[in-house]
């Protein structure tokens, strides 16, 4: 089996788990954001972040999501009780950009589309700062993010801005990497 197809066999057997489904034809499919927060709780396994970034080895991995919230409660119960290298997950809701001190308090920030006019904004005050951004709008990587969500047909796919997460101190597994759609691709 090749590696990708592997990574995307196993990605999927650990979403099945998660969210509690056996498989079963009766069985509802997860939603576009439910899939999603499975996407965001595995990039947290496959991103280094610099040990400055932690204020010990067993504080939280904050999970952060700034504007309108998709997942609803669908990712604080995916993370619940969770560990990413001994450090629990927490998702913290940020309703609005005006302080950006919470942005920056968080390893993982999803910028929803709520926040798509802002978003030169929100990228430059997390410029440079070890914070994995992952946002859906069209312009998300050219504007600096990291990881851009997309849809093709009917499978959520990503783009992954290495350059951006390397200047800000992160190191992208070569895992999730060969994972990552290539824009045009």
């Amino acid at each position: 089996m090749r590696p990708r197809a592997f990574l995307l066999t196993v990605l999927s057997l650990i979403l099945l788990a998660l969210l509690g489904r056996s498989g079963q034809a009766q069985q509802p499919q997860p939603t576009e954001y439910q899939l999603k927060a499975a996407f965001l709780f595995n990039f947290a396994k496959f991103i280094e972040w610099p040990t400055q970034a932690f204020t010990n080895k067993t504080s939280a991995l904050v999970i952060g999501i700034l504007g309108e919230n998709p997942f609803h409660d669908d990712l604080a119960r995916m993370v619940q009780n969770k560990l990413v290298d001994e450090h629990p997950l927490k998702v913290m809701e940020i309703k609005e950009f005006h302080l950006p001190a919470d942005m920056t308090n968080c390893h993982i920030l999803f910028v929803s589309n709520s926040e798509k006019e802002r978003l030169p904004e929100i990228l430059d005050a997390l410029r440079g700062r070890p914070v994995l951004t992952v946002g859906e709008s069209d312009n998300f990587i050219e504007s600096g993010g990291m990881i851009r969500f997309f849809l093709e047909q009917t499978k959520i796919r990503f783009h992954i801005n290495q350059d951006a997460a390397t200047k800000s101190g992160l190191k992208i597994s070569s895992k999730l990497m060969s994972l990552s759609s290539r824009p045009g691709s």
